[in-house]
């Protein structure tokens, strides 16, 4: 194992100091890219980072969860490392329809469909979003495809048996099982794996976010991260909490149709402290478990 230092893509502020790592301030795109952008804009952020990013770096803390499609570029610039699978950590599918280009909620077909990617894991579902109401918006291509299986709890997927898509669901009652389940999966299927942390997947016990949150608790995740040892290629957290009223009347509507409420800033401190504290453990444990 190399040790290599953290990367900072600073749109937010949210993150805070980290000892180590390089930061590129990005926060004169954050009305942009934030949510959801058009194919173009997100290009035009794509080249700004092949331009400034180092080319050697650990793992990329990108601030809140409305960025993790930028989990989609991260993929691509490890692409001369396939072929590995991808371990999402994520209290939703990411795999929804999105009609303006591409979004926090929609990137995993994306990466699902990339040819040196063998497999997406999305681990720690309890979001409707997967149940039957909301069928028609996840993208099917993947799930039958083979290349993505969503790791859930608390929702009732039986449509998916319907559609012959059984295999592409793993439904628990509890984190514990879940946990153990995908370990032994890990264990009996091992391979390179990108590592990406949405902290929405976590309890607000473990990390308050202003999603909607999983069941996961902190030792969850360390046991998924021990069990892929020597295996992590590269990786990413967010899911950070931060404040930000969007200036663009769509994002506005839909981050408000996803629960988004404004947070008062003495419980913005407490919470931000707390995912500080638990990034830094993240960071030993990937740093760990890396190739």
């Amino acid at each position: 194992m190399r040790k290599r230092d953290p990367l900072i893509l600073d749109f937010d502020g949210a993150i805070g100091a980290i000892e180590g790592a390089t930061t590129i301030p990005l926060g004169d795109w954050q009305e942009a890219i934030r949510f959801g952008c058009t194919l173009r804009t997100f290009d035009r952020l794509r080249r700004h980072l092949a331009a400034t990013a180092p080319a050697e770096h650990g793992t990329v803390l990108m601030g809140s969860g409305d960025y993790h499609h930028l989990t989609w570029p991260l993929v691509e610039r490890q692409r001369a490392r396939g072929p590995f699978q991808l371990v999402v950590f994520d209290n939703h599918p990411d795999n929804m329809r999105f009609p303006w280009g591409i979004h926090c909620g929609s990137w995993v077909r994306k990466v699902a469909m990339l040819p040196y990617v063998n497999h997406v894991h999305v681990v720690g579902i309890t979001s409707a979003d997967i149940g039957a109401a909301h069928a028609w918006e996840n993208y099917l291509r993947p799930l039958r495809a083979g290349k993505l299986s969503y790791w859930c709890m608390d929702v009732d997927v039986g449509w998916a048996a319907r559609l012959g898509l059984q295999d592409a669901f793993r439904r628990f009652e509890d984190p514990d099982a879940l946990t153990c389940a995908f370990v032994e999966q890990l264990r009996r299927a091992p391979q390179p794996t990108y590592l990406s942390i949405d902290k929405d997947a976590f309890s607000v016990a473990t990390a308050r976010t202003n999603w909607d949150q999983g069941r996961l608790e902190e030792h969850h995740a360390m046991a998924i991260i021990e069990a892929l040892r020597g295996r992590i290629v590269a990786s990413d957290i967010n899911g950070e909490v931060s404040a930000y009223r969007y200036r663009t009347w769509w994002k506005r509507l839909l981050s408000g149709m996803d629960g988004q409420e404004p947070i008062p800033q003495g419980e913005l401190d407490a919470w931000q402290l707390q995912q500080r504290a638990l990034n830094g453990r993240l960071l030993s444990a990937i740093a760990d478990s890396s190739v």
